[in-house]
């Protein structure tokens, strides 16, 4: 039986439904262990990887020809299914991260190595549930807790995540005393906080195809929304942003508040010829403080 037949034989014998023995779930297994055709099995090695590599290793040692847009059929039918099962674990960042990867855990690569023996797969199969519990427990001890509208969450590991914690537990009881957050997304969990009733009826007219900026406050003394982006990597406040979100809220009569937020003044200085006049920007480094980007309103002796 060649690799892709004792690997498929392998995924049979840990029970993994048929769907999770595809080849596309094979050649994941091989590509994250590094084994070609011919490599012994003593050689699978479990280094951190991009879905872009693992595609690419099967492309070039299996003779298959995935293409880069199939990167999500990997996630969802062969990687999410394999972390529920500890076979492979993530490094805990964000999703959307430049920097998020996979690899094998230790405990399956072990039963590679062992491949053909079969007290190593005995072991996993034994221990199989209370892995689950481990990796499923180490993914949640990197989450972290954050307050809103006076319940407790938590947001995944990230640096835009930790920006959006910052949001609405620092720049709120600052500058939007007596609000309430009617969105947030979380980098997992898009929708971790959405006031359906409140959006509308405050005239939110939300399609699939629109996105939401990433914190929606509203402060209902003062009838204003806070349309606030979270700004780490992409996405600040520009004329453009400004034009979505009008056409977005274009029967929304409440008072528009557009802010967008950066972790750090160095951040900001990379954006700042971007963002559109009459927007504000908060720095969380600097929480006190806010940027006004046009001074008519403000001008004045200090």
């Amino acid at each position: 039986m060649d690799k892709i037949g004792q690997t498929r034989k392998l995924l049979e014998d840990l029970d993994l439904p048929r769907q999770q023995q595809s080849d596309i779930c094979v050649l994941t297994i091989l590509a994250m262990a590094g084994l070609k055709r011919y490599s012994p099995w003593k050689d699978a090695t479990n280094n951190w990887l991009r879905i872009h590599d693992i595609i690419g290793f099967a492309n070039s040692y299996y003779n298959v020809r995935y293409a880069e847009n199939s990167r999500e059929t990997f996630r969802k039918q062969a990687l999410h299914h394999f972390r529920t099962a500890a076979i492979v674990e993530d490094n805990g960042m964000a999703t959307n991260s430049p920097n998020y990867r996979w690899r094998l855990t230790d405990e399956f690569l072990e039963v590679l190595h062992s491949m053909g023996r079969k007290e190593s797969l005995i072991r996993f199969r034994r221990t199989h549930e209370s892995l689950i519990s481990i990796y499923a427990s180490k993914r949640e001890t990197l989450k972290f807790p954050v307050r809103i509208n006076g319940s407790d969450y938590t947001f995944s590991p990230g640096k835009h995540n930790q920006l959006q914690k910052a949001i609405l537990e620092e720049f709120a009881p600052r500058f939007a005393e007596n609000s309430q957050c009617i969105y947030v997304g979380d980098t997992i969990q898009k929708n971790l906080v959405r006031n359906e009733l409140l959006l509308r009826q405050l005239g939110f007219e939300i399609t699939l195809h629109d996105k939401m900026p990433d914190v929606v406050l509203y402060r209902e003394d003062r009838d204003w929304i806070y349309f606030i982006e979270a700004v780490t990597s992409v996405g600040p406040i520009d004329s453009k942003r400004i034009l979505e979100i009008e056409e977005m809220t274009s029967h929304v009569h409440s008072g528009k508040i557009f802010v967008t937020a950066f972790l750090d003044f160095y951040t900001y200085k990379v954006f700042a010829s971007r963002l559109a006049w009459e927007t504000e920007v908060w720095i969380a480094e600097m929480p006190d403080h806010m940027i006004h980007l046009n001074g008519d309103r403000f001008l004045g002796p200090r």
